[in-house]
């Protein structure tokens, strides 16, 4: 299998995964700052990766697979590690509305490349200002809750906590729109494989 530059920086990212994870809880007062420095530069390498296969022409079938999967559980890492940071119903709510529809999406994208549609579930306006949304809350709630940390609601005059917060609330609900859009996107193509299953059936 030949690893091209942005498979590799794709799975740099995963490997910083467990990085993130360290970082977050060790008892020093810059942690904070290194865990969203982290989360940052992960995004950048996910923003890096795709524009290097683009602009070189290095895509692969392997890379294809592992970038979203790599997105994926750097975004739930950083969910889970700001619920337990946070620990309240709202937190927990955005967060598992966001895992929840990323699962539910990934589940309905893999089975309509199984049927030749997966065009029809490609990634729209909508799931790209969500995505930008949810990066900003999540650098800005991994700086505030890290648990060994004073409390870090402000950074230069500017209400980080807050502004993660809302952010956090205003990604999970365009997930809902964006996860809405997709399924009926696919909808007419999983109400065409239902009937067509029924007639097979019939006919055995």
């Amino acid at each position: 299998m030949n690893l091209t530059v942005p498979t590799w920086l794709t799975l740099l990212r995963i490997l910083m995964i467990p990085v993130l994870v360290l970082v977050f809880y060790l008892p020093y007062a810059w942690t904070n700052f290194a865990s969203a420095a982290i989360f940052g530069l992960a995004a950048i390498t996910d923003w890096l990766d795709g524009w290097v296969a683009r602009r070189y022409q290095m895509h692969s079938a392997f890379g294809a697979f592992l970038d979203p999967v790599a997105d994926k559980l750097m975004v739930a890492v950083a969910l889970f590690l700001i619920v337990q940071g946070h620990p309240t119903p709202w937190m927990a709510f955005w967060a598992a509305v966001i895992v929840g529809r990323e699962i539910a999406v990934s589940a309905l994208r893999e089975w309509m490349a199984e049927i030749g549609q997966r065009a029809k579930v490609r990634v729209a306006m909508i799931g790209k200002v969500k995505t930008t949304a949810q990066m900003v809350a999540l650098l800005c709630l991994l700086y505030s809750v890290s648990p060994n940390t004073p409390a870090a609601d402000i950074w230069m005059g500017v209400p980080v906590f807050h502004m993660g917060d809302w952010m956090l609330a205003i990604a999970a609900l365009l997930t809902l729109i964006s996860g809405a859009q997709y399924l009926m996107a696919a909808w007419p193509s999983l109400r065409e494989e239902e009937k067509a299953a029924r007639q097979k059936i019939k006919k055995s």
